[in-house]
């Protein structure tokens, strides 16, 4: 081996200078990858919220519904014992129950709709979840291996 010395880079300060320079780069890395973490944590519970709210939005629609049905149960009394009288508001009766019947089918749909809608969200909320996770344990083996490098120093 040669006995000439390592070349001098164009960097003045210690190697300890340096050395810690780059763990305090690690150090803000690692802070502005928590504060993205904590901002998708707040996006989430945004979306919880939200859709927090469009369950009991539903909640009040199914309710509605219920009361429709129960109308529309007292309606068909009505139209039976309306038939009996006049024939004359059958046919409005009719349109009236069908368009009733109509909108409660749309509902249902647009309830199912939003219902596999929330369950991809969840799928894609469990997906995130496993890469914070994964994220944070790279963060841990880095960590890990920082203290390993610092205690190496401090022998």
């Amino acid at each position: 081996m040669s006995e000439e010395n390592t070349q001098n880079l164009n960097d003045s300060r210690s190697f300890e200078e340096r050395v810690f320079a780059r763990f305090d780069a690690i150090d803000n890395r690692f802070a502005a990858t928590e504060a993205r973490f904590d901002a998708i944590d707040r996006g989430f519970e945004g979306v919880d919220a939200r859709f927090d709210a469009i369950d009991r939005r539903f909640e009040g629609v199914d309710a509605r519904f219920d009361k429709l049905d129960s109308s529309i149960q007292d309606l068909d009394g009505r139209v039976e014992r309306l038939e009996v009288r006049s024939y004359d508001t059958k046919p409005i009766w009719e349109q009236a129950l069908k368009e009733i019947l109509e909108t409660k089918a749309e509902v249902a749909e647009t309830k199912l709709e939003v219902i596999d809608t929330r369950r991809e969200l969840f799928k894609r909320l469990d997906r995130l979840g496993a890469a914070t996770l994964e994220n944070r344990a790279d963060i841990r083996e880095a960590e890990d291996r920082i203290e390993k490098l610092e205690s190496k120093l401090s022998q």
